[in-house]
């Protein structure tokens, strides 16, 4: 058995691949969120001209790529829900 691998910094500074000082991880980045939102826009522009040019294959993969933002939008709307929750006082956590 391996023993894990323990990363330690001063009060206030942080170690690269660790948790920040504060002991949260950070926020999800507005540029996730964007780059979700742009891939369902892509999605939305490949339907599009697959319905108009006929192409039955492109629409199947553009409405596939919406789909893929839309759950990407809704797992960060899940996270940013839990993150607002306040933990349960007298609950063991091992």
């Amino acid at each position: 058995m391996r023993a894990k691998r323990i990363s330690t910094a001063a009060e206030g500074q942080t170690v690269p691949g660790t948790e920040y000082s504060t002991g949260r991880k950070p926020e999800v980045s507005a540029t996730d969120k964007a780059k979700d939102k742009a891939q369902e826009a892509k999605g939305k522009a490949k339907e599009t001209v697959g319905k108009a040019v006929g192409n039955e294959s492109l629409e199947a993969k553009g409405q596939a790529e919406q789909v893929k933002g839309d759950v990407k939008q809704a797992g960060e709307k899940v996270k940013d829900a839990g993150k607002s929750l306040k933990p349960l006082s007298g609950v063991d956590r091992r």
